[in-house]
């Protein structure tokens, strides 16, 4: 039992990498995905920051016009692979302030369109889809831990640094 335990702990220990790969690309994607859909329109961002009703007005142009760049410059370091645990842990920070952002609303009763990969804003309340959004965060999420705790990856400027 205990060799099959060990050589269990050795596949994993090979295919680990690998997985933070995939992950790290993937989440990549999305934060290229999201921050590209609303830097050529930052009125737009700025709209949706402000249909949560959450920050005070200061800081909604701040918010709607600098998110863009963060969810940008998360991608670059993630398909780059440097400082990979720490774009994961600013991942994680983001994440959980979406979702709560997210919850925040749809338990005050504010119709809105989430604004998470571009538009946003007011809309009917049939077409609101907070369940779906916050599943889909939430997914996101366990990508953003999972390269928190295993941050070492393939083909990362981080693994060659570490050479």
């Amino acid at each position: 039992m205990a060799g099959s335990e060990q050589v269990a702990g050795r596949r994993f220990a090979v295919a680990a990498p690998w997985i933070s790969t995939v992950v790290r690309l993937g989440l990549a994607v999305v934060w290229a995905w999201a921050g590209l859909a609303k830097i050529s329109d930052p009125a737009v961002a700025a709209q949706a920051v402000r249909a949560y009703r959450i920050l005070p007005e200061g800081l909604v142009k701040p918010v709607g016009y600098g998110l863009p760049f963060l969810e940008i410059g998360l991608a670059l370091l993630l398909v780059i692979g440097l400082g990979v645990r720490i774009a994961a842990v600013i991942s994680v920070i983001l994440l959980l302030t979406f979702i709560a952002a997210i919850a925040s609303t749809w338990a005050r009763g504010i119709a809105i369109d989430c604004g998470c990969f571009g538009g946003g804003g007011a809309v009917a309340a049939s077409q609101t889809q907070y369940l779906q959004e916050i599943l889909r965060d939430i997914g996101f999420l366990l990508l953003a831990l999972w390269l928190v705790v295993k941050p070492r990856s393939r083909v990362s400027v981080d693994s060659w640094l570490s050479v």
